[in-house]
């Protein structure tokens, strides 16, 4: 009896360790490919369940760094208060910047940094916003040079101009006076790149709603009505899309 109980539990510990070697020889790319389940659903805490060991054991992998930070980005999007989506935004650009240096050209790489500064800027001082604003244009630019067929990047330098062009004069003079001088830009810049985006994919609904809502700030309401709705019908393909759509809906309902 004492005999068998020690056979079962050598058994045990030694099935145990070849179950271990075998997931460490294998893990990086099998946790990678566990994450993408949940990456695909959404479920960022369960996702970085899979990417953060393997990062441990694939630390300068540049794919996942790209998806920790995207996992970090969705969960700043479920905070609750600003401070925590600042702190959460803080890791994700941490991972993006991390995968932009190892990554100088990867394309997804280099536009990490930028999503998360975008996501960042509505909850940062004056300061911050005009300081993080050349960075995220450099980035979108970095971004579309190794991939011109990134709708992403085209996208966020979509709303890069979207967003100058919208500033008041105001904004502008006090970024100049107190913290150096912000870009100008123009709307029809920001259409351009809305309509790159479109063109290269058009299953992303953010890029009609923000065509549209450039239209709208142009005061031209029935081109903005048209691509606002058209994102409107189409299904969610990213965590914050519903986000998007409800500032397409704002919008929308302010037009004449």
């Amino acid at each position: 009896m004492y005999l068998s109980s020690i056979s079962r539990t050598t058994v045990f510990v030694a099935a145990l360790l070849l179950t271990c070697t075998t997931g460490h020889a294998q893990s990086a790319n099998e946790l990678m490919l566990r994450g993408d389940v949940h990456d695909l659903k959404f479920q960022a805490a369960d996702a970085l369940r899979y990417y953060l060991p393997a990062e441990k054991i694939e630390p300068a992998n540049v794919d996942l760094l790209v998806r920790i930070a995207r996992q970090y980005r969705h969960l700043m999007s479920d905070a609750r208060t600003e401070a925590e989506k600042l702190k959460i935004g803080a890791v994700a650009l941490n991972y993006g910047k991390r995968a932009a240096k190892l990554g100088p050209n990867d394309s997804d790489a280099q536009i990490s940094p930028a999503i998360t500064y975008g996501r960042m800027l509505p909850f940062q001082s004056n300061k911050e916003q005009v300081a993080a604003t050349p960075l995220i244009k450099a980035a979108a630019d970095r971004a579309i040079a190794l991939n011109p067929r990134n709708d992403v990047a085209w996208h966020v330098l979509g709303r890069w101009h979207q967003v100058l062009a919208n500033m008041g004069t105001m904004k502008h003079l006090l970024g100049g006076l107190i913290y150096g001088k912000l870009p100008t830009t123009t709307h029809e810049a920001a259409l351009v790149c809305f309509e790159r985006a479109i063109a290269i994919n058009p299953r992303r609904p953010r890029h009609y709603i923000e065509l549209g809502r450039t239209y709208a700030q142009m005061g031209k309401s029935a081109e903005a009505r048209k691509f606002i709705n058209k994102g409107l019908t189409m299904p969610d393909l990213e965590k914050d899309d519903a986000e998007v759509k409800q500032r397409g809906r704002e919008d929308m309902a302010k037009l004449p």
